[in-house]
């Protein structure tokens, strides 16, 4: 006999909906107190202040909306005599990826403390304090948080909101801003769309729109942008994707606030933009395609980075999203680099920064450490808080304006540690580096490792005709953004690729691509000196095996093979359907069910034009 489908529960959700929030919340209050059991407080008129106006637009006056405390504790280290009555001074505790577990308090009750009495004494020098949280807000598992459904994710879900807010609105009145990240619209047994989804987080966080604006000083604004599709997305539910209005708004707060008007704007994103020079990163985002703000879109993923080009105003971006430390200079990237490390990096007049994480059970380095951000009419201070170490607190970089336009950053240490392997440092490829290889895009045949096989040490990379970047890293080959060379993608994964070489040939007429739409190229023809050619990129072995890596339909090659969530879940009971089928219908045994069920997938499996077989191991004839 079939055992109860899931279905059958799923049916009852919504309608158990209200039980179970008031059951969670039994769980979380005393049954005779009347008062929850969390160790912080809540002011919710302090929440209040950190709302988002519909456009946006929300400001710190003098002091905050709140009424300076005292402030006994002096061991902060933060020197804000300095500060004291500046009207350009600010001072912001930037919060990553909190991954809330119901379960675990101690580390955000930990690191709360240390950020308070920071941000306390600053509100006493000058009054202009606020707290910005990355994003990421809950855990990604479940956390016995819903008995009677007890596969539900806890992240994305109202009580995990509610609960954020209440974390976040307990800094003793001073005010928080937030934006959603990759695992905040994950509520998927709670809510069928993204905007059921994204209503709630703005309601619990008591936002309108899901960006953010607020003017923390005179002349100085941190603005953050959300990511809003999971459900939807194209690819990978884990890609931060910042929808087009928001980016339309972005792009419109910044030609309004100019930097030769004096205006100064910090960032925050939950995912860091292509082209900000942030190397420590996890290698799984970078092979999946969830790196970058926009990643699987050529061009919003490219966006940001014209917007910091050309928007002086922008001087520094914060981001989370890699779970990895603030240990090294490479999780600090300036605006301009030293001649000898290479070219211009043109990443306009911004400082990008990547920030740690607070709770233990969600570092991938071991480090918990939150950011600092500190600053004036001079310039700024990046510092770490580090929750491993009673909250001392350590500055990573110094940047000084120069003038509206230009700014000159200076390390204060040396990387910390590297001993360990949980990162994936990506080599950042540079024009005339070693690695190019020269040729590519122009000759007829290019051997691009002729001397030996690849190995997990070769580095290098090349251009093609038409303009995209490859590369070998770690022994899989990788596409590079053409204009920024950040990473995109895999292209082939190095069980496929050591031990081969690879060849990059002419395979066909050279092309001219124009675009008659756009305005001015009515009859437009090829220039007599263009040259992009259509090539083939394969790889070989000793025994002659050639492998042709066919490019995707838009010409990018690395690979979009990971779905999003929702897709591979129905995929996924799709399995579990045929695995009852075997079991109850056919007699099947469990292990051998398992060993009999195979999945098939399309859209392209041949080059063939007649649609004959779905073997995608079908041999070329």
């Amino acid at each position: 006999m079939r055992p109860q489908g899931k279905n059958t529960i799923l049916m009852h959700r919504r309608t158990n909906h209200l039980v179970l929030l008031i059951f969670a919340a039994l769980l979380q209050c005393g049954p005779l107190s009347g008062t929850c059991a969390h160790a912080f407080a809540v002011d919710r008129r302090r929440m209040a202040l950190s709302s988002t106006t519909i456009n946006g637009d929300s400001t710190i006056n003098g002091a905050n909306g709140s009424t300076p405390t005292s402030n006994d504790d002096s061991n902060n280290d933060t020197d804000d005599d300095q500060y004291r009555d500046d009207p350009t001074a600010f001072t912001l505790g930037i919060i990553g990826d909190l991954h809330i577990d119901p379960r675990k308090f101690d580390d955000y009750e930990t690191g709360r403390s240390h950020l308070l009495p920071i941000l306390q004494s600053a509100r006493e020098a000058h009054g202009n304090v606020a707290v910005v949280s990355l994003g990421d807000l809950g855990e990604s598992k479940n956390c016995d948080h819903n008995p009677a459904l007890p596969s539900e994710l806890y992240a994305g879900t109202t009580l995990c909101h509610e609960t954020a807010a209440e974390f976040l609105g307990s800094f003793d009145g001073v005010p928080y801003e937030v934006i959603g990240g990759n695992h905040d619209l994950e509520g998927i047994d709670e809510f069928r769309t993204d905007a059921e989804n994204l209503d709630v987080f703005l309601k619990c966080h008591g936002k309108q729109v899901p960006q953010f604006a607020r003017q923390v000083a005179e002349k100085t604004y941190i603005v953050g942008l959300c990511s809003t599709i999971f459900r939807d997305a194209a690819y990978t539910s884990h890609e931060v994707i910042i929808d087009d209005t928001q980016i339309a708004w972005f792009e419109d707060f910044c030609r309004t606030h100019p930097a030769d008007e004096g205006w100064k704007v910090f960032v925050f994103t939950h995912a860091p933009p292509n082209g900000s020079g942030l190397r420590v990163l996890q290698e799984n985002h970078v092979v999946n395609g969830c790196c970058w703000l926009n990643h699987s879109d050529e061009k919003n993923c490219r966006k940001f980075i014209e917007l910091v080009r050309e928007h002086r105003c922008i001087k520094g971006w914060f981001s989370g999203h890699f779970h990895l430390g603030q240990d090294y200079q490479d999780s600090i990237s300036f605006p301009t680099i030293e001649p000898s490390e290479g070219p211009y990096p043109d990443r306009g007049s911004c400082v990008f920064a990547q920030t740690s994480v607070m709770r233990g059970g969600t570092s991938r380095d071991g480090r918990q450490q939150s950011r600092l951000l500190r600053g004036n009419k001079d310039g700024f201070e990046i510092c770490t808080v580090d929750h491993q170490k009673d909250g001392k607190v350590r500055l990573d970089a110094s940047i000084t304006y120069k003038d509206d336009s230009h700014e000159v950053g200076v390390y204060a240490h040396d990387d910390v540690a590297y001993a360990h392997d949980q990162y994936f440092k990506v080599y950042m490829p540079t024009e005339g580096d070693m690695g190019q290889i020269c040729g590519a895009e122009s000759e007829e045949c290019v051997l691009v490792n002729e001397s030996e096989p690849i190995t997990t040490e070769t580095t290098t990379w090349w251009r093609l005709s038409c303009g995209r970047v490859l590369g070998v890293l770690n022994g899989m080959l990788l596409e590079y953004d053409k204009s920024t060379l950040a990473p995109l993608g895999l292209v082939v994964s190095a069980d496929e690729l050591l031990g081969r070489r690879i060849a990059v040939l002419d395979s066909g007429i050279e092309e001219c691509e124009i675009d008659f739409d756009k305005p001015g190229m009515e009859g437009a023809e090829c220039a007599d000196d263009y040259n992009e050619r259509e090539q083939a990129v394969i790889m070989y072995d000793e025994d002659n095996n050639v492998t042709v890596i066919q490019p995707n339909e838009d010409g990018s090659y690395w690979r979009k093979i990971v779905r999003n969530k929702i897709a591979r879940m129905k995929e996924r009971r799709r399995e579990l359907a045929a695995l009852e089928f075997l079991k109850y219908d056919l007699g099947v045994g469990e292990n051998a069910a398992k060993e009999h069920v195979k999945s098939s997938w399309g859209p392209y499996v041949t080059t063939s034009g007649v649609a004959k077989s779905t073997n995608a191991k079908e041999q070329i004839k």
